[in-house]
């Protein structure tokens, strides 16, 4: 089992940044993917950002070149630096865990990253 707590949202004006954070209770061994979501209208939840145990990272389009997306594996904590953020990435955003080793699933319970002037 892997609790995530992720931290960092907060309010913040158009242009500003945020960085969020999520824990994992335990650490991870084999091929996991770290990922950050956030939903959308029609959707349960979009892709904002992920990065594989590699190290290789994939953005949504709308957040290339602003976001960026890291991981500390040693003390099992990924992050996402959110700059020059605009009033539509307002969202609350969800941090998940896809372990493919042991084909497991987990979420966290999110933080609220609102934009707004």
């Amino acid at each position: 089992q892997v609790q995530l707590v992720e931290s960092g949202g907060g309010l913040v004006q158009p242009g500003g940044s945020l960085r969020l954070s999520c824990a994992a209770s335990r650490d991870m061994f084999g091929f996991y993917v770290m990922a950050w979501y956030r939903p959308v209208p029609g959707k349960q939840r979009e892709l904002v950002a992920s990065i594989t145990t590699d190290g290789i990272t994939t953005y949504q389009d709308s957040v290339k070149g602003r976001f960026t997306i890291s991981r500390d594996s040693a003390k099992n904590i990924m992050y996402l630096q959110m700059d020059n953020l605009r009033p539509d990435d307002t969202a609350v955003y969800y941090c998940n865990v896809d372990w493919r080793t042991l084909g497991q699933n987990y979420w966290g319970q999110g933080t609220q990253v609102t934009v707004s002037s």
